[in-house]
Order: C-alpha cells, then sequence, then structure tokens
C-alpha cells in the first residue's frame, strides 16, 4: 500500500509541477496570446479535477500508515474545490471584464495557492524518506 501511495503522492507533485512550470509557459511561448488564455482557460477545471483527484487518492492510500501525510493531501483536495469553483471563474470574469488590477490579485492568489499545494505534496513525499 506504502508503494501505491508514494506513487500516486508522485503523480500529484508532478503533475502540478508539470502543469504550472512547463504546459501553461509553453502554451504562451508557442500560441499567441489570445489562443494561449483561452486553451489555458478551458485546460484548467480538468486541472484542478486532476488536483483533487490524485490528492484524495493518494490521502485514502497514506492513511493507513501516516495520518498526517494523509491529512495534508487532504487539505490540497479540498482546497482545491473553492479554488476551482470560486477563484478561477471570479479569474475568468476580471479578464473578460478587462478589470486588469482585480486579475492580478485573483491570479496572484490562485498561483499562491497552487505553489502552497506544490510545496505540502513535496512534504508529503519528504515524509516517505
Amino acid at each position: 500500500m506504502i508503494i501505491a501511495a508514494l506513487l500516486a503522492t508522485s503523480l500529484l507533485f508532478g503533475g502540478m509541477m508539470l502543469y504550472s512550470f512547463g504546459f501553461a509557459v509553453f502554451l504562451f511561448t508557442a500560441l499567441p496570446p489570445d489562443v494561449a488564455g483561452t486553451a489555458l482557460r478551458r485546460a484548467f477545471p480538468h486541472f484542478y479535477l486532476f488536483v483533487m483527484g490524485s490528492a484524495a487518492v493518494s490521502a485514502a492510500l497514506v492513511w493507513p500508515s501516516d495520518a498526517l501525510s494523509a491529512a495534508i493531501l487532504g487539505v490540497i483536495a479540498l482546497s482545491t474545490w473553492p479554488t476551482r469553483q470560486i477563484l478561477m471563474p471570479a479569474i475568468n470574469a476580471a479578464t473578460d471584464s478587462g478589470a486588469k488590477t482585480r486579475f492580478k490579485l485573483l491570479h496572484g492568489l490562485s498561483v499562491a495557492i497552487s505553489l502552497g499545494h506544490i510545496i505540502l505534496a513535496g512534504i508529503v513525499l519528504a515524509r516517505f524518506v
């Protein structure tokens, strides 16, 4: 069970890293800004579902051997829901209305949340050692 927990948590960590520092950056360097923005807007809901699902599976798998790690992964899964359902639509609305200051604030918050999730997943991975 511990190997499955390690692999699931690694998938969560790696997926978040790849999306945040690879996919998003790639889109804005490979495509015109408006096309890249549209593609990211369509991809984010799926990304958040991936984070919620993989964090929940990881939490369930690690629970028997490490309740603290399970709790950390549960926090990631649960805190992703309002990010997806509330923050993401607010960011889109700010973009659509041209509210640049509001967009920067909300986008900064979403980046901070994602970085926090990556750090927390990294802490869980370090606990496997």
